[in-house]
């Protein structure tokens, strides 16, 4: 079996502490993980399965950990079309810009031919004060679908 590559950023680490999570929970289920906080591209592999995790920053923004990966996907067009993702965002609700980290990412993505799998979570924290339990839901199900 594959690898699942779990991305996280995050600015006060609450992505970090959910990718922990649902790799733990994947890992339950059989599958293999490797978790990376803040990556550069050179240390992922192009191909394969993704599970990316962020937060939003400022307005909107990828945190500072994640900006590099996604300024040298722009920067230099890597083909992508061998990966598939999963996507999963964090923030607050009483932003305009809720869950905009993880919308942009994954357009660029998408815009390098990589391809998702299932839904969007985005994670509410004025809901849920603990995001790891609706990731812990959402994992459960959408590993069903790789």
């Amino acid at each position: 079996m594959n690898t699942i590559t779990l991305i996280s950023g995050s600015t006060m680490g609450s992505a970090e502490y959910v990718a922990e999570h649902m790799a733990e929970i994947l890992e339950d289920s059989a599958f293999s993980t490797e978790i990376l906080h803040g990556p550069s591209l050179d240390d992922l592999p192009l191909e394969g399965l993704w599970l990316v995790v962020t937060s939003t920053h400022g307005a909107g923004d990828l945190p500072d950990n994640l900006q590099p990966l996604s300024d040298a996907i722009a920067e230099q067009h890597p083909d992508l079309s061998n990966v598939t993702f999963g996507a999963v965002g964090i923030g607050s609700s009483e932003y305009d810009t809720f869950c905009g980290a993880i919308r942009s990412l994954e357009r660029l993505l998408e815009d390098h031919g990589a391809k998702r799998i299932g839904d969007r979570l985005e994670i509410d924290i004025l809901k849920h004060e603990i995001p790891e339990d609706p990731a812990e839901k959402w994992v459960k199900e959408w590993s069903k679908l790789l």
